[in-house]
């Protein structure tokens, strides 16, 4: 099967999104996709939209154990382009092996990944104003070992001035 673009209900073109408000306040943009194929490499998921300048200030991955094998999958979260930015695939995450092992820091079998990526690196990311409405996705890899059914959500926290 060849890699595809799977879409989330929050990324559909015609989902509205949140821009209004006071400057500089807090808002969140998720999606959630339940997964319930095996990921190839390639794959994308998108799952929510930002709006036109923003800047993103945070953001999580979470989801259930997707490979219950020897953890091979492998996946990464940034943003698609718009017409001023151009496309960061790892942006926000980097590519890294996902492990849903229970831990002393995870007491289910389970993901939660803080963004990293150029906000570690480079600080908030503020996308040109004028570019347009910008999706956040989840690229992956590497596929998983031993695939299991799972829901992957993406949180992220933006401020638009």
């Amino acid at each position: 099967m060849a890699a595809e673009t799977l879409t989330a209900t929050r990324a559909a073109t015609d989902f509205p999104v949140a821009a209004q408000g006071p400057a500089g306040n807090l808002k969140v943009a998720w999606g959630t996709y339940a997964v319930a194929a095996a990921a190839e490499d390639g794959d994308i998921f998108e799952m929510h939209w930002v709006p036109d300048g923003c800047t993103i200030v945070g953001g999580w991955y979470q989801s259930g154990d997707a490979d219950t094998g020897i953890e091979a999958l492998d996946n990464m979260a940034g943003w698609a382009a718009n017409s001023s930015d151009a496309a960061d695939p790892n942006g926000l995450i980097e590519a890294n092996t996902i492990t849903g092992d229970v831990s002393v820091h995870i007491a289910a079998a389970s993901t939660l990944l803080f963004y990293t990526g150029v906000l570690i690196t480079a600080g908030p990311k503020t996308f040109t104003a004028g570019g347009g409405n910008t999706v956040i996705q989840v690229e992956n890899n590497t596929a998983p070992t031993t695939h299991a059914n799972h829901q992957l959500t993406l949180v992220t926290l933006y401020t638009v001035d």
